[in-house]
């Protein structure tokens, strides 16, 4: 089994989807992978596998030093799931609906190959619904109004994506973090992106200079929001 260090990139908002002209965030994941032109697959589960989003991803990663590809479930063409993605260096999970998502990859048992592949060393890297995943829970629109979902806790604590991207975010987290719904966590911006190695934070990237990440916790009367330090990205 490979020695490699254990990576995990959850990015608030950002990346080629949100960012197509600043491909900072994307291109610190592909560094994580400690190897020259990295094999990166994109999972666009939570989309649908929507065809335009599989295309700028590879529009994107067409222009970084990698070997991209992406891995597809509603047209599923690859048949052997587990060889596919320990052949990988990176696994990026994009955006769309949590729940959906989750319930799928359970179906074609990629929760238990994800995992697999993360002890082996490859990263773990998503956007959105790719970042919420990875950790005990958090909110998420998938059934509408923002409310709280149990994902596949390989990281412990919740998370909050889009922290200053959507208005309804911030608020619901710290209700729910405050009452004890969500246990504490972690908060990012769009274009702030936390980066663990094992199950510990390294350290908070950004790619914008105004974006930030915080730990939140539950203190006597309400959440508390501690400010993150973060290394701009250039």
């Amino acid at each position: 089994m490979s020695k490699r260090p254990k990576h995990i990139v959850a990015l608030g908002g950002g990346g080629f989807s949100m960012e197509p002209d600043n491909l900072a965030l994307d291109r610190h994941v592909l560094s994580l992978a400690g190897v020259p032109c990295p094999r990166v697959a994109f999972v666009p589960t939570a989309s649908g596998d929507a065809d335009g989003y599989v295309a700028r991803f590879h529009d994107a990663f067409a222009t970084l030093d990698c070997e991209p590809s992406h891995l597809g479930l509603f047209r599923r063409e690859i048949g052997d799931l587990r060889a596919f993605v320990l052949a990988q260096d990176v696994i990026y999970v994009g955006g769309g609906n949590t729940l959906n998502m989750l319930a799928l990859w359970k179906l074609h048992g990629l929760d238990v190959i994800f995992r697999e592949a993360w002890e082996a060393g490859v990263v773990l890297a998503g956007i959105s619904a790719g970042a919420l995943c990875w950790f005990e829970g958090g909110p998420t629109d998938s059934l509408g109004p923002l409310a709280p979902i149990a994902c596949l806790g390989f990281l412990p604590g919740s998370l909050c994506v889009h922290y200053d991207g959507e208005t309804a975010r911030r608020p619901t987290y710290l209700g729910l973090v405050a009452d004890r719904t969500l246990p504490a966590g972690w908060a990012a911006d769009d274009g702030a992106a936390l980066v663990f190695a094992g199950d510990s934070l390294a350290e908070v990237v950004t790619s914008r200079p105004a974006a930030r990440a915080f730990r939140v916790t539950a203190g006597p009367a309400k959440a508390l929001e501690t400010p993150l330090p973060a290394r701009l990205l250039v």
